[in-house]
């Protein structure tokens, strides 16, 4: 069986989700329809007409890229020009193009996370170079029958509820006697149609997160035995955690400027990076942010980094950030090609956990526009 194409994206929405996105992105189902069976899902950076021809040979009906096809609203598609030609092509081959960029950039184990890993930056302590979103809390409130209050409890929180600060599990429960009266038609799962009835019920609250209130409450209505689950969830003043683009923290293993550039190089799999500031220099403390970075150098400063690793930096901004004392690595815009596989993989193992037949594949191809002579 293969996946129908709003599963595959509900399953890039858990890695990436869209209300974590800047605002005003351009991101989602860019091009085509999600409404067809997903045999198999190419993942690209960017998608080009070269990547369009990889999608055609492998036979695939959606592509999943970071940078979007789409960048400013359409007055008209002239099959003529080159994205005009570009949009024909996927549409002629009913391939759908699906972009994930700064939500996939923000969210934990995405782009950032993924940057911040190859670099060296320790996990504890990890931080964002600037707040983009901040969780919305929900009190979720449900009646359940004694015999099955650990159960929902256990489902709810398995599913993503009851996270206060660092503490999980978190939730409030009060006993009580809850009161129905079944209807003609109904099928309770305790007493009779027309007699009214009196169970003993606990009320479970909880805190859920804007991110998981969707998967908690599908779990919720799983586990509960109820014909007609009696609940509430309400938007609190409690705010929640924040998502943010960019990492920052300690190296695990600190080293001067021109060592830490080779790294980089290594890790990810560029020819030459752009350097700003003493090779000598030590760094312990460093800052990463995927794509371009030129307006991020003050928030490495305030942060404390030694150095921010970053593309598409400016020779001003470069100057501007020497004068300041923050050395600059600049490996370039396409590291974030990081992204192919390890999206390929994630996709791939949600895939083969529900049994799904479709393929989750990496684009092979590069598409680095510049050229180093």
């Amino acid at each position: 069986m293969f996946a129908h194409g709003q599963t595959v994206v509900q399953m890039m929405e858990q890695l990436a989700p869209k209300h974590i996105a800047v605002e005003n992105d351009k991101i989602g189902l860019q091009l085509g329809s999600l409404q067809k069976e997903i045999r198999t899902v190419l993942v690209a950076l960017d998608v080009t007409d070269e990547v369009a021809d990889e999608a055609i040979a492998l036979g695939a009906d959606l592509i999943v890229a970071h940078h979007a096809i789409i960048f400013r609203p359409l007055a008209k598609i002239d099959t003529s020009t080159y994205a005009g030609k570009l949009y024909e092509k996927l549409i002629k081959h009913d391939i759908a193009v699906y972009i994930s960029h700064t939500n996939l950039d923000v969210a934990d184990g995405g782009i950032n996370d993924w940057m911040a890993d190859l670099l060296g930056i320790a996990p504890e302590g990890r931080a964002s170079l600037e707040d983009v979103h901040t969780d919305q809390l929900y009190k979720l409130a449900v009646f359940v029958p004694k015999s099955h209050h650990e159960q929902v409890l256990e489902a709810i929180w398995k599913a993503g509820a009851g996270g206060i600060g660092g503490y999980s599990c978190c939730s409030f429960n009060t006993e009580g006697i809850g009161t129905f009266r079944p209807g003609e038609g109904a099928n309770p799962f305790i007493g009779e149609a027309g007699k009214l009835e009196r169970v003993e019920e606990v009320r479970i609250e909880t805190v859920v997160p804007q991110s998981a209130h969707r998967k908690v409450v599908q779990a919720m209505l799983k586990a509960h035995p109820y014909e007609e689950v009696a609940y509430d969830l309400i938007p609190m003043d409690l705010k929640g955690r924040a998502f943010g683009l960019g990492r920052t923290g300690r190296l695990t293993q600190p080293a001067k400027l021109g060592e830490l550039a080779e790294r980089v190089k290594r890790a990810f799999d560029v020819p030459f990076v752009r350097l700003v500031g003493d090779p000598e220099r030590d760094i312990r403390k460093a800052a990463v942010l995927g794509g371009s970075g030129a307006k991020y150098v003050r928030h490495a400063l305030y942060a404390g980094a030694d150095v921010l690793v970053t593309g598409d930096i400016d020779y001003h901004t470069a100057h501007d950030a020497l004068a300041a004392g923050l050395a600059i690595i600049d490996p370039g815009h396409n590291v974030e090609k990081i992204m192919k596989p390890r999206v390929a993989e994630w996709l791939s193992r949600e895939l083969a956990q529900r049994k799904y037949a479709t393929k989750a594949v990496p684009s092979s191809l590069d598409t680095e526009v510049f050229r180093f002579v």
